[in-house]
């Protein structure tokens, strides 16, 4: 409140002797004093209250929360849920320690799909080399093997990684209704093979060094003089930008570049690798897949059945306009939640599959892809 009326108070009094000495200015001279009055404002004495830094643990114990047992994040010594708001009016702040806390919940799942569900992790691309970007996918030790069935889960897009459905329910409700441990201990108990797709992970993020920067600026073919000239404008355009950005931003980060990983550059190669490289080797008969929003975009030419958020109960069949897969609901309104609250259904169906397709002429499977690399589209 202190820093408010350091602002406003003068600015209404020079706003005053203008309007006494010269009538009321219109819009343009109104513009032109603030920006004249805003840049004699001392930002480093604004700014002397900034946002923490933003240096985070990287463990849960850290920043004491831990899972309960019925695999809920809780803090370690209130056992209160997750607190998004922990410092007020630290919007950015508190996003990037969400972040953070996010990242080590990536690693905790990772940890979980190999202890609790013995799932082995496996290198993408195949051959890749020592020093190139890498990308992982996780399977259980049939996967390939197993003859009658297989099960592969692709997750949807954003941060959400291999063995996630959404980090906002593993955070605010339980590990059950946010990750795919449930579906993969079912579909081990009950006897399929399993593969868990990875298909956000595109790429590796490195520092830019100062060479690199200066690199990138002057690589361009343009004639000396358009080049001057725009950077001429960039720069006046940095400064003006510089200016806002150290109220909003006030703490610089590192520049980095994206690494992109060989074949997996994006969801879609990424479906297409693991398709060929491995589902499309599985001995299974049978292949099923459960895919969360966007990671169902690769796979609806198949026949499928689509669980979508509705207020109408479990399996009731849903109205569509687009020609894709039958439609029912989920049971639930919420997005993110469809995929735990359709859980028993979905297996429910994959087992009447199974018996209508042991009742009727059996065809070849498909084994492989005729979808177009994503780098032809």
């Amino acid at each position: 409140m202190h820093l408010y009326f350091s602002i406003l108070n003068p600015l209404t009094a020079w706003v005053m002797m203008a309007q006494l000495q010269q009538g009321v200015p219109d819009e343009k001279e109104k513009t032109t004093a603030l920006k004249d009055l805003l840049s004699r404002i001392d930002l480093d004495e604004l700014m002397k209250k900034d946002e923490p830094p933003l240096e985070f643990p990287d463990t849960l114990e850290g920043f004491e929360y831990t899972f309960n047992e019925k695999g809920q994040l809780r803090h370690a010594k209130t056992g209160e849920p997750f607190v998004f708001n922990y410092r007020e009016d630290l919007h950015r702040w508190n996003q990037k320690r969400y972040e953070a806390l996010g990242e080590i919940i990536t690693k905790h799942v990772y940890g979980l799909l190999e202890k609790e569900c013995h799932l082995k992790k496996i290198t993408l691309p195949v051959d890749a080399t020592e020093n190139e970007p890498k990308s992982f996918i996780f399977m259980s030790e049939d996967a390939l093997t197993n003859p009658d069935k297989l099960l592969v889960l692709i997750h949807g897009n954003g941060v959400v990684r291999a063995g996630q459905w959404a980090r906002r329910l593993i955070i605010n409700e339980d590990l059950d209704s946010g990750t795919q441990i449930p579906y993969i201990k079912k579909a081990i108990e009950e006897g399929y093979g399993v593969i868990v797709l990875n298909p956000n992970e595109n790429y590796i993020e490195v520092e830019k060094t100062k060479a690199q920067v200066q690199l990138s600026s002057d690589s361009s073919d343009e004639p000396a003089e358009k080049r001057e000239r725009k950077d001429k404008i960039q720069k006046e355009t940095k400064k003006r930008r510089d200016f806002y950005e150290k109220y909003r931003n006030p703490q610089k980060e590192k520049e980095t570049i994206q690494m992109y990983i060989r074949d997996n550059g994006s969801p879609e190669e990424h479906a297409i690798y693991v398709w060929d490289h491995f589902i499309s080797q599985s001995a299974a008969e049978n292949v099923f897949f459960v895919a969360h929003s966007y990671g169902g975009l690769a796979f609806v030419e198949l026949n499928c059945c689509n669980w979508v958020s509705s207020s109408e109960p479990l399996d009731t069949s849903v109205e569509s306009m687009l020609p894709d897969c039958p439609r029912v609901s989920a049971g639930t309104e919420r997005h993110e939640l469809t995929s735990w609250k359709s859980f028993p259904s979905i297996f429910k169906f994959f087992s009447e599959a199974i018996e209508a397709k042991n009742s009727s002429v059996k065809t070849a499977p498909m084994r492989r892809s005729n979808r177009i690399k994503y780098e032809e589209l």
